[in-house]
């Protein structure tokens, strides 16, 4: 990266990360129609009217009332109603269907260090702790399944969608109304993106410590291991304008990876050219239906899960489990694959039991509740704030801020690090309206202002030792 692109946004002209190259309307299905058409660029799957068929949603809704009926007491080897996917090998396991310059952060019965712009710092906790939830027992966690185990799929997995998929009416009124993206009085709000790059801390076995590269990829270190999530060091992706921020760590600069994981297959998370750069023996943890896209491209490490399931990685301190877990999104890729892989987030549990939870993208809905129930102690989520505008489209797939925070209660998560926003403008809302609605919504909980990570784009954080 340039000293020009890693100095701070604030001071930029905006024709530097303006929306020339691609143009406010360049989401339109002329654009799109032979690539990705994903909510994340505001269009639609044409399969899928809004009036859904009787069959199509009540599969849905049958699915998503079963979860709720049976989700505490099924086993975590039991297979969603109407999946129909056969498992090759065997095994356990199966899912069903203030400000930014903060840099002491809370967690736990310890401290948390934090480095921002290079400066590091450590604070106390606080005895409070967020609400926790009134089950008596945690639900048992699937035994870890295989490395690269080969898999059968159903062919699509339409009936874990929450809600039924818009289509070309939605998209129609989109256009109409003039909501692809914020509006042009308020893109001077780029220049005052917080970017603050600084070196990613110091990591033993025992560190836990996540840096945010912008959007949804994060740069985990945990139990001894580097962790990639939604890895995207592109400048632009497929039928959005070019990234508002520069990445915040630099591609050569990483240390070298031990796993990537990907929530979905839509292009502003699973990015073929920053992948492209790995080692092809690089671990990628997939969501189920995806391993044959990375068998492709030459990846041999490749291991794809249902909800609930989990693999474990060895590290210095001890096996890192990684488990995937539902999330209220879709996927789609091409014009012919809607639904045909899952979506979801994923729980990263270190050694000493610490957690993340990873959301990935993901509306507001049931699965925060029980995704909390059954991992307990989360100590960070990553949560996505931003591509939430207008709510009538987005709602069921983009958490606004404001549900963001719900969902960290919902986990029983003690901190929440925004992501999702200040990277691509995937929506209508103002740059910067992500960043001041969900301080004021953390505000609002009486909640330490600490325990907010609203980081700058390659800003880090470290969890104290429990």
């Amino acid at each position: 990266m340039t000293e020009q692109t890693e100095r701070s946004l604030a001071g930029r002209p905006l024709d530097e990360t303006s929306l020339d190259e691609t143009s406010l309307d360049g989401t339109s299905l002329d654009d799109t129609s032979l690539e990705e058409t994903s909510l994340d660029e505001t269009s639609v799957d044409e399969t899928l009217l809004d009036e859904t068929s009787p069959a199509e949603t009540s599969g849905a809704e049958r699915g998503s009332h079963a979860d709720d009926r049976r989700v505490g007491d099924r086993h975590d080897g039991d297979r969603h109603r109407g999946s129909g996917s056969e498992r090759e090998g065997g095994g356990g396991g199966g899912g069903v269907a203030g400000g930014r310059n903060t840099v002491a952060e809370e967690v736990g019965g310890g401290a948390v260090a934090g480095t921002v712009g290079g400066r590091l710092a450590t604070a106390a906790l606080p005895e409070t702790a967020p609400p926790s939830h009134p089950l008596a027992e945690p639900h048992p966690l699937a035994e870890p399944r295989p490395l690269g185990e080969p898999r059968t799929w159903p062919r699509d997995f339409t009936d874990r969608l929450t809600a039924p998929l818009p289509g070309v009416r939605a998209l129609a009124r989109i256009a109409r109304e003039g909501k692809l993206r914020p509006a042009a009085e308020t893109l001077r709000q780029i220049q005052q993106l917080p970017f603050e790059p600084g070196p990613m801390p110091e990591a033993s076995p025992t560190t836990v410590a996540l840096t945010w590269a912008g959007h949804a990829s994060w740069v985990i270190r945990i139990g001894g291991l580097t962790v990639l999530t939604d890895p995207v060091w592109s400048r632009k992706i497929l039928g959005t304008p070019a990234r508002v921020t520069p990445v915040g760590v630099r591609w050569e600069d990483l240390p070298p990876v031990d796993a990537v994981v990907i929530s979905h297959n839509h292009y502003d998370h699973l990015d073929a050219p920053t992948l492209k750069r790995l080692p092809r023996d690089v671990p990628l943890l997939l969501p189920a239906g995806l391993a044959p896209w990375a068998r492709r491209r030459g990846f041999t490490q490749v291991t794809d899960l249902d909800w609930w399931e989990a693999v474990e990685l060895a590290g210095p301190a001890g096996p890192v489990r990684i488990d995937f877990v539902p999330a209220h999104h879709w996927s789609k890729r091409t014009l012919t694959d809607t639904c045909r892989s899952l979506w979801g987030g994923w729980v990263l549990t270190a050694p000493d039991g610490r957690r993340i939870h990873f959301a990935g993208d993901t509306g507001h809905g049931h699965w925060f509740e029980e995704i909390g129930r059954r991992y307990r102690d989360i100590d960070l989520a990553l949560l996505p704030i931003g591509a939430y505008d207008p709510r009538w489209m987005l709602r069921p797939v983009h958490t606004d801020p404001e549900e963001a925070v719900r969902a960290c209660q919902d986990l029983g998560a003690r901190c929440l690090a925004p992501m999702h926003w200040s990277t691509f403008l995937l929506s209508a809302e103002p740059p910067l309206e992500p960043l001041h609605r969900i301080r004021a919504a953390w505000a609002a909980t009486g909640r330490p202002r600490s325990d907010l990570w609203d980081l700058p784009v390659g800003a880090s954080r470290v969890l104290a030792e429990r």
